[in-house]
């Protein structure tokens, strides 16, 4: 009984372990966001295919639309690239977090 409540309580600790761990992993893998290669789309058109571009380009696995006169949360992800647009439908920064 005490193994079987001990295998129980290393589950949790268990399920956070990453398949990565201590690996250079290639940011393209690991789904990390890296804005640099896509700064030439500011001042594009805000478009669907723009938006995959850019996700595709920068590595990242989320796009998140920032239309103009909006607020955003503050919470940082490494895994999603930020795409701002003003009123004129032209991106004005690409960003990851």
């Amino acid at each position: 009984m005490k193994a079987v409540l001990a295998i129980c309580a290393a589950l949790p600790l268990a399920a956070c372990a990453t398949a990565y761990e201590g690996a250079d992993v290639p940011a393209a893998v690991a789904g990390t966001c890296d804005a640099a290669p896509v700064q030439y789309h500011v001042g594009h058109e805000a478009t669907s295919d723009m938006g995959a571009a850019i996700l595709a380009e920068s590595g990242a696995r989320t796009l998140r639309w920032g239309p103009p006169d909006s607020a955003w949360t503050m919470d940082h992800r490494t895994d999603r690239v930020n795409v701002r647009y003003d009123r004129d439908m032209k991106i004005t920064a690409v960003t990851c977090g």
